[in-house]
């Protein structure tokens, strides 16, 4: 069985665009035996002219018909893992919170829960699938996570909900991983850009839809069988999501190699593999310790590991919605709570597809990651300041999250990265963004602005130390061998 060559990242309001592809262009194959693939960095750059196409693969515009059956599946799964993750914090300021007696920062202790599960999940989950289909072992998943889900409709204690979250996390862990390691399979590293701005806009969708539905179940089904509004949100996040779990076992394909999915004929799985050969990916290789020892001898891990970190710790934990208990404690009604900071959400889709499109466009990776790292800094540097004109307030909180055009590569170096950066956030949250210090969040709105100047820093050292080797003939030597690993 062919073995999974991605890991994770951040989901909750995260984006993962620019870092996916910025190594994608101005390089060469030298030795398709050891292509990287611990990025999508250092794959030739060929024209979509050059590509095969026919069946599902012919060409639509700039887009292949194929990506409408492909991401069926793939996409509903990333909406209800975020609508799964993300109702705690719409639960929080709608009664939970006053239910379960919750005091000081067990907010902030059921968000740490969760990133536990997330970080011990994902390497038995990567073995799991290096064994197990993936259109069999991520709906699978997706189906225990809805019942964990269904199940915190029930919880009676802060305590309950931790373990819960727990294993939540535990299973979502696969998710992301799988998910980026499909895109890769099927697509060329021209269409990652725009594949991953598609593959995220569900994760933003799901936030915005959590609201209005927790808006709508507070106003029409809170009371409904003895049950309040927060906990009916629990019930219909499973509701919807259990469909879409059973349907993954159908919807799934699998990667072109071994695709047995209903929709792709074999025609079509035969033109996969040429369009992935055309552009060099390698056959997936067995971890050993050689190309760990050149993993760990160069800059790309240490410098994209900290700059995911820096990322992905730039805002607090997705459970814990500065915006949200800002309007509470406004005294805006819970409705209002819900919906309004869905506008935030509405701004960071526009940006994610706008972001894209323009990376795409310009193919200057770092230029657009540095815009959008100053629109964080923007926001994050008003709220620190905090008092300030109501209106420039109100601007700082809906353009907060329009800085995620940031994400993974992948393979060995993605690992790294992700396992690296929900290390610290399972306990930076704590200290930077503790629940006790809302709506004010001091610290928490001081670090971010911190933060995202590191972020720039950062950034533009990743760029200084591409283009030192670039100048010196080793932008395609210095990334062999990291990843396409078993």
């Amino acid at each position: 069985m062919n073995s999974l060559r991605a890991s994770s990242s951040k989901s909750a309001g995260t984006g993962s665009i620019m870092l996916l592809s910025w190594l994608s262009q101005d390089a060469t194959d030298h030795d398709q035996d050891e292509q990287d693939e611990a990025s999508v960095a250092l794959l030739p750059k060929i024209s979509d002219d050059k590509l095969p196409r026919g069946g599902i693969f012919q060409k639509n515009s700039e887009d292949d018909i194929g990506s409408l059956a492909i991401e069926s599946k793939k996409l509903p799964c990333y909406f209800i893992k975020n609508l799964d993750q993300t109702n705690i914090a719409n639960a929080y300021v709608s009664g939970m919170k006053e239910a379960l007696s919750m005091t000081s920062n067990e907010i902030n202790l059921i968000d740490v829960a969760w990133t536990t599960g997330y970080v011990l999940g994902q390497l038995p989950s990567q073995f799991i699938l290096t064994k197990v289909r993936p259109s069999v072992w991520i709906p699978s998943c997706e189906v225990v996570w809805t019942l964990l889900t269904f199940s915190l409709a029930g919880a009676t204690t802060t305590r309950q909900v931790i373990g819960i979250r727990f294993f939540v996390g535990l299973v979502e862990s696969i998710f992301y991983p799988a998910a980026h390691f499909l895109i890769g399979s099927w697509y060329n590293p021209s269409e990652l850009g725009k594949r991953a701005c598609v593959f995220h806009a569900p994760a933003v969708a799901a936030g915005m839809f959590s609201g209005y539905l927790q808006a709508a179940v507070y106003q029409g089904l809170d009371g409904v069988l003895g049950k309040t509004g927060w906990r009916w949100l629990f019930v219909m996040d499973a509701l919807i999501s259990l469909p879409i779990c059973l349907a993954g076992f159908y919807m799934i394909p699998d990667l072109p190699e071994n695709t047995v999915a209903f929709y792709l004929t074999e025609e079509d799985a035969k033109l996969a593999r040429r369009r992935m050969n055309a552009v060099g990916r390698a056959p997936r290789k067995t971890l050993g310790w050689s190309i760990l020892g050149r993993v760990f001898t160069r800059w790309h891990v240490y410098s994209l590991t900290l700059l995911y970190i820096i990322f992905i710790n730039t805002s607090p934990s997705s459970s814990v919605n500065p915006f949200a208990l800002w309007l509470k404690d406004q005294g805006y009604p819970v409705s209002q709570i819900n919906t309004i900071p869905t506008g935030a959400g509405a701004i960071q889709l526009v940006t994610t597809i706008f972001f894209a499109m323009l990376s795409d466009f310009l193919r200057d990776r770092p230029l657009v990651m540095s815009l959008s790292t100053s629109i964080g800094f923007f926001s994050a540097l008003c709220l620190a300041i905090w008092n300030i004109p109501n209106g420039l307030k109100w601007l700082a909180f809906f353009i907060h999250k329009a800085a995620v055009p940031f994400g993974p590569l992948r393979a060995v170096v993605l690992r790294v990265m992700n396992a690296s950066g929900y290390a610290v956030n399972a306990w930076l949250p704590l200290l930077t963004y503790p629940v006790v210090d809302a709506p004010r969040f001091r610290r928490g709105f001081t670090y971010s602005t911190l933060a995202f100047l590191a972020q720039f820093g950062v950034t533009g050292l990743v760029t200084f130390l591409r283009r030192r080797d670039k100048k010196n003939g080793k932008g395609d030597e210095e990334m062999e061998d990291m990843g396409a690993c078993e």
